[in-house]
């Protein structure tokens, strides 16, 4: 099974690498026994995230998420980076492509599936709903240093 290789840790960054976007088949996700998704790697642990956490998930074609879920308090972007499928959100179903962003609500009843003829590349960032303050958007610093490669 492939593993989340690092790059760089700093005291203020931390880089990896899942690798080739076109192999993440060679990540297993194991829930607990029996219970697998081929093709899913979790990365928030790795970089040491401490607001959120997301994923990469590679989808063959005819292939699901196979279940529905929901949160308790995570809100999640799911960013489709290639490939084509179909996105359900309680109950309506709708088509995604590369370029498709979708927001759920942490009560939105989830699910996701390839129905092309190519894999679908999906990118899951999760993290606590409702928490996004207006201050929040002004949060950064432009600082008047140069940039030194």
């Amino acid at each position: 099974m492939k593993e989340i290789k690092k790059i760089a840790v700093t005291d203020n960054c931390t880089a990896v690498s899942v690798g080739k976007l076109s192999e993440l088949s060679d990540y297993v996700l194991t829930l607990g026994p029996g219970v697998e998704i081929p093709g899913k790697v979790f990365c928030g642990a790795a970089l040491g995230a401490t607001g959120s956490e997301l994923s990469f998930q590679l989808f063959q074609p005819g292939t699901e998420t196979g279940f529905l879920h929901t949160h308790k308090n995570h809100e999640e972007l799911y960013f489709f980076l290639g490939g084509t499928g179909e996105f359900q959100v309680d109950g309506q179903v709708f088509p995604v492509a590369e370029g498709s962003i979708v927001r759920v609500a942490p009560a939105g009843k989830r699910s996701v599936r390839n129905n092309g003829t190519e894999p679908l590349l999906m990118l899951c960032v999760q993290y606590r709903g409702a928490t996004f303050t207006p201050e929040d958007a002004a949060d950064g610093n432009i600082l008047q240093e140069p940039v030194k490669w």
